[in-house]
């Protein structure tokens, strides 16, 4: 056997055409089939199990869960159709039981459903004969079947969630309700439906039955009659006109209700493409209404919007606590969305959201993986390019294009991806939320492309030549021509100077990337090849194709091939370690098969895909393989040894964390960042100054209501006293009524154990009746069967001796003639011997007589020959006859010893009864004292409804003066409103007021000081000029001396700055003015920065007083809720407590006298029947007593057998 195995680690996909796919197991847990398995996913943990299929199975049709979540049924068709039961609770969810139609040919079961106890198991067979099965599963035993009457399909079958023996069938023209009953399935109610073909139907209660047709009809049947019908198209038209009369859409066709799930308030439902309705149960009509819509969201990265919205809905399932609902699509998607998160979105739409993710919808073409990163990238015919990250499960990123993508290869870095649509090959970055177009190659429908292990080249097939590029200048480098038909697989070696490829033509060429030579080749034209690899020592190729055989090819020579038996191999792959092949089939397997190749047929195999395996990779670390195939689904092997270990490396591999991103989306998210952080902050300013005024507002509340708490506890504790000294009155009240109410519970029980006695009598006397009669029967029977039996051997001896006598006489017969014949030929052949010498004439006359002779004799021969088979077949219908009267006698037999058996059994009965009789006599004296106990807990409930009572009282006085407190405190807070706006108003107006004068005082400083600046100059001036006045008046009789001093006075004191003093003047005069502008302006900024604060201050604090008066509108709603609910509990415990008292008083004095009565009248075996009966009425009174009486509808067991 293979050292290295393959253990099913992930699965990305949904398999479509299975009835009933998405299954809850628990809250976390679902189940769906993917490929050849069915899953166990973990939503929160994300992990998945696996429930393989049998081998050979051609495909599973349906599932079904037990109710009690426990059992898991798959149904699947191959040579029979067979149902397999899984028990989900085991580890390993093994098989439990394998369910088949036995005599009754199936090809397959289309439908599932269990029985509410999880006993039963119905499945419904496929045409023609549409058979419906009904086994008791875990015996594996076919209680009924039953065919219907119908050519259409049948859609769902189901059982009653409270009754084990009503099934309901829907189909085409088919809606039908069936009883089990007597080992048959009859049908008890018939509806007219051949008009309608209903797809499915689900229970709303026991009598109620919700279904959907092909034509948007929901239906409600009850009890065999029509009691509601709405048209799903309709209400969906109503809606939708105004969205087509903007868009010039063609009206799509009528919404078929694909799928339909009850849960507590109503039931879901599918109304067309993309569309599930919610419908809710209208408690006054007894009817439901339509309350949400939700719809299947557009794709974001898709390259036509609405067709994600055009998906039948085909499966629909709701969470045990019907928390979440999920759904499953006729594209292998499944979406999911909280049913409260639908209740709480405006208006009457929700959108679903992707389960785990999106899955490729159609058949995968392409497969690859890269050495950097731990990434898979995968095409598909639905249009879409995907990559998946195998190290976190999950789905990076994908994108949609308007061709078909038939190939593609990840360059090894991870960073690129090349793809091969119908019209070209492209190739592209892979970014970090996008995958953008580098280069297009004029290369059509290429159905094969590999990057080579270095990722300088890259190989692109083109029908039947190879093309090898250069992925840096994308210059077209070889031409590789020498397939005569469409090549299949392409490899490149691992140092890349080989590349190996294989084609329909039956040829695999090795080629020399350097040079473009063929370097070696083998063909075999009977064999068409699909697929081929290389061994890391690219020494030796092996290749699978059409001929069922794996071959391994070494310098053109074919050394071995290993025949697949009768599976076509389609796909190829080796570790790199070059320990094990792996071999892709055409019915979805995959096999494992240890290097070098043994001589046995020795290989692995697993239940993998349900279509053929169409690529198959194994990662550059050899830990995990790759196989995608034609049912759109992406299997991830974990490859182990027999030990359970990985694959060990030489070297650690380390995947890169790079990502392409484009300069211009960088700077415009970094710009995002940059605002978002700006508005943080600012958010977190406004919130702190929030929580500031909001912790000084409840401080003060805080220490208000303390204050009034403190007050109504000093009340409370006066009234609490005055309640005490009510309580001792009453109480002494209520001891003299149960005296009361005991005595006539005395009274009442004497007069029922009376007529309990007379009945039990009457009883007893009918079943000794019972038992004559049945001893007299058996009697009547044993002598019937033994006369029966004395007859019957007679008859068979005289019949077997009269044919026997006539058997002897017919032989004696056929022994005489047998003699004559005999004679005459001897005397024959003596006439011949001495006739011979006559003449011609005489011997032909002797001859004609001689053959009429020999006629005469075969035709009594025959004669007799017929006569024999006559009494040969009258013999054997004798012995068959005898046959069926020896199985009749036996039956009989069998019959005479179960009565025999059930006799015994009753006997046994009846002695393990009189022992129990025995033994519970002495339980009774302590039933007794159990019931003067409930007596005494009797009078501690009677004192907690006093206690109730006066609560009662107290809450209704209570709530009287808090209303009047309510209004008193609305009317001031509205006060308070009104003086907080005009106190704000004029804080703010003298604000503004202090700071103009503030503002104004400052200016009148300044001018002050400088005026006082310029006396005080100009004062020292005219000092100075004083004295030097008076120096050039000592020179006045000298002129010339005058006049020198005259002109030093006007060169000291007549300066320029003087002349062009006035316009200095005025320029000081502008800045100031500006500069007093500018501050006016900060200020009045300022105040309007306070006004707005202010503002918002009051809005806030009316919201918040608005919000404490909901608060205290809600607590007297509370108030009067508690109030309403005190009052009906107490008008129903003083109900029950009357009940309690009078029944209590009744079953004592009876008891009493009864007891005392029966010994004395009664003989042991009456006395203890009588026992019994009082054991139950005790137990009954002592239920009602805790207020749990039994209804109506419980009875008594029987007495005895």
């Amino acid at each position: 056997m293979a050292t290295v195995v393959a253990q099913s680690h992930y699965i990305f996909g949904l398999r479509t055409g299975v009835r009933n796919n998405l299954l809850y197991f628990d809250e976390q847990t679902i189940i769906f089939p993917c490929g050849n398995n069915c899953v166990r996913y973990n939503i929160n943990q994300k992990c998945q199990k696996f429930i393989p299929g049998t081998e050979r199975s051609q495909g599973m049709k349906a599932l079904a869960i037990s109710t009690n979540r426990r059992y898991l049924a798959v149904s699947e068709c191959g040579e029979k159709a067979t149902i397999t039961v899984f028990d989900l609770q085991h580890e390993q969810n093994r098989k439990r039981k394998v369910l088949t139609g036995g005599e009754i040919p199936a090809d397959e079961f289309v439908c599932m459903a269990f029985s509410p106890d999880s006993k039963y198991l119905i499945g419904q067979a496929g045409g023609p004969d549409w058979t419906l099965f009904l086994w008791m599963w875990e015996k594996k035993k076919l209680m009924a079947t039953v065919k219907m009457a119908t050519s259409g399909p049948i859609n769902q079958v189901s059982f009653n969630p409270q009754d084990n023996t009503q099934i309901c069938v829907s189909g085409n023209g088919v809606f039908k309700i069936f009883r089990y009953a007597g080992e048959t399935l009859k049908q008890s109610s018939t509806f007219k439906t051949d008009t309608h073909n209903f797809l499915c139907h689900t229970w709303i209660s026991t009598e109620k039955v919700v279904a959907g047709t092909e034509t948007g009809q929901l239906m409600m049947f009850e009890s065999s009659r029509l009691r509601w019908e709405i048209n799903l198209a309709s209400v969906q038209k109503a809606k939708s006109q105004s969205e087509k009369q903007d868009s010039n859409e063609p009206s799509s066709a009528l919404p078929r209700v694909t799928a339909i799930v009850s849960y507590s308030s109503g039931f879901v439902c599918s109304a067309g493409p993309g569309t599930v309705c919610l419908f809710e149960k209208i408690e006054e009509e007894d009817q439901y209404k339509k309350t949400k819509d939700i719809k299947i969201p557009p794709e974001v990265f898709g390259n036509d919007s609405s067709s994600a919205e055009h998906q039948e809905i085909s499966t629909l399932c709701i969470s045990p606590s019907e928390e979440t609902l999920t759904a499953s699509t006729d594209r292998g998607q499944l979406y999911t969305i909280q049913l409260s998160i639908v209740e709480l979105e405006k208006g009457d739409r929700a959108h679903f959201e992707y389960l785990s993710q999106s899955f490729h919808s159609s058949t995968v073409t392409g497969l690859s993986t890269c050495i950097r990163k731990p990434l898979i990238a995968t095409c598909s015919l639905d249009r879409s390019v995907r990559i998946w990250n195998f190290e976190t499960n999950d789905l990076e990123m994908f994108k949609e294009f308007q061709e078909e993508s038939y190939s593609v290869a990840l360059h090894p870095t991870g960073l690129f991806i090349l793809v091969g649509f119908s019209d070209k090959l492209r190739f592209m970055t892979l970014l970090i939320d996008d995958i953008r177009t580098l280069k297009e190659f004029t290369v059509r429908s290429c159905r094969e492309c590999v990057f080579s292990n270095g990722g300088h080249l890259f190989a692109a097939v083109n029908g039947n030549v190879i093309n090898i590029y250069s992925t840096t200048t994308f210059e077209d480098v070889l031409n590789l021509k020498g397939h005569n038909e469409k090549v299949r697989a392409v490899v490149f070696s691992p140092d890349d100077s080989r590349l190996v490829s294989c084609g329909m033509d039956g040829a695999v060429y090795e080629w020399n990337t350097l040079t473009g030579t063929r370097e070696s080749d083998s063909v075999l034209k009977t064999c068409s090849y699909t697929g081929v690899t290389i061994s890391p020592d690219a020494k030796t190729f092996f290749a699978v194709g059409t001929d069922c055989t794996l071959k391994e090819i070494q310098d053109c020579q074919i050394l071995r091939e290993v025949p697949s038996g009768d599976v076509v191999c389609t796909t190829v792959a080796m570790s790199r370690s070059g320990r094990a092949l792996f071999i892709g089939t055409s019915t979805g397997t995959v096999r494992a098969i240890k290097y070098p190749l043994p001589i046995q047929n020795a290989w692995l195999e697993y239940q993998a895909h349900a279509g053929p395996v169409t690529k198959m990779i194994i990662t550059f670390d050899d830990q995990f393989l790759l196989t995608v195939s034609e049912d759109g689904c992406l299997f991830i092997w974990k490859i182990i040894d027999k030990e359970g270990q990985g694959l060990k490396r030489e070297k650690e591999l380390k995947y890169t964390e790079e990502i392409l991103v484009t300069k211009s989306e960088l700077e415009e998210k970094n710009k995002m960042i940059f605002d978002l952080n700006t508005k943080m902050d600012e958010l977190q300013e406004d919130i702190k100054h929030q929580i500031s005024l909001k912790d000084m507002a409840y401080k003060e509340k805080i220490n208000e209501l303390t204050e009034k708490y403190l007050q109504q506890s000093s009340s409370l504790n006066a009234e609490k006293e005055v309640l005490k000294t009510e309580k001792e009155k009453e109480k002494a009240a209520h001891v003299k009524a149960l005296s009361d109410i005991l005595e006539k519970h005395d009274k009442e029980l004497q007069d029922k154990e009376s007529t309990s006695n007379q009945r039990l009598m009457l009883e007893y006397e009918k079943y000794l009746e019972l038992q004559l009669k049945l001893h007299n029967v058996q009697q009547e029977c044993e002598q019937q069967l033994h006369s029966m039996e004395e007859s019957k051997t007679r008859a068979l001896e005289e019949m077997m001796q009269s044919y026997e006598a006539q058997l002897e006489e017919k032989m004696m017969l056929l022994k005489q003639f047998e003699d004559k014949s005999q004679q005459r030929v001897r005397e024959f052949e003596e006439y011949i011997k001495q006739e011979e010498v006559d003449t011609d004439i005489e011997i032909h006359g002797i001859r004609m007589k001689y053959e009429q002779n020999l006629q005469e004799q075969k035709r009594a021969n025959s004669k007799l020959k017929v006569e024999l088979d006559i009494a040969a077949k009258s013999f054997n219908d004798l012995q068959m006859e005898i046959h069926k009267r020896n199985l009749e006698i036996e039956k009989l037999k069998q019959e005479v010893q179960k009565l025999e058996s059930v006799i015994k059994s009753l006997e046994n009965d009846i002695t393990v009864l009189k022992a129990t009789i025995r033994r519970k006599d002495g339980i009774m004296l302590d039933k007794e004292k159990s019931i003067s106990e409930l007596n005494k807990k009797n009078s501690t409930l009677n004192k907690g409804l006093e206690v109730m009572k006066h609560r009662f009282e107290f809450m209704v006085e209570e709530i009287a003066p808090k209303g009047n407190q309510i209004e008193v405190l609305k009317e001031q807070i509205l006060e308070m409103e009104g003086e907080l706006k005009e106190f704000h108003k004029t804080n703010t107006e003298l604000e503004l007021k202090l700071k103009e004068l503030n503002l104004k005082l400052k200016t009148n400083h300044k001018e002050m000081h400088k005026e006082m600046k310029k006396v005080q100059d100009f004062e020292v001036l005219v000092q100075r000029f004083k004295a030097d006045l008076h120096t050039c008046v000592e020179c006045i009789q000298d002129p010339k001396r005058l006049k020198d001093n005259v002109r030093e006075l006007y060169k000291c004191y007549v300066q320029p700055s003087d002349v062009v003093e006035k316009v200095a003047v005025h320029t000081d005069m502008q800045w100031e003015n500006n500069r007093q502008r500018e501050h006016y302006e900060k200020i009045i900024a300022t105040m309007k920065k306070q006004i707005n604060r202010d503002a918002n201050m009051s809005e806030a604090n009316n919201t918040k007083l608005m919000k404490h008066n909901g608060v205290l509108i809600k607590e007297i709603n509370d108030l009067r809720q508690e109030l309403g609910t005190l009052r009906t509990q107490l008008h129903i415990y003083e109900s029950q407590t009357n009940k309690n008292t009078k029944g209590s008083a009744n079953t004592r004095g009876t008891a009493s006298a009864g007891r005392a009565g029966l010994v004395t009248e009664q003989s042991f075996e009456e006395t203890e029947k009588i026992i019994q009966f009082q054991r139950r009425e005790i137990h009954r009174l002592k239920l009602e007593i805790l207020g749990q009486t039994p209804t109506s509808s419980t009875k008594l067991p029987p007495l005895a057998n």
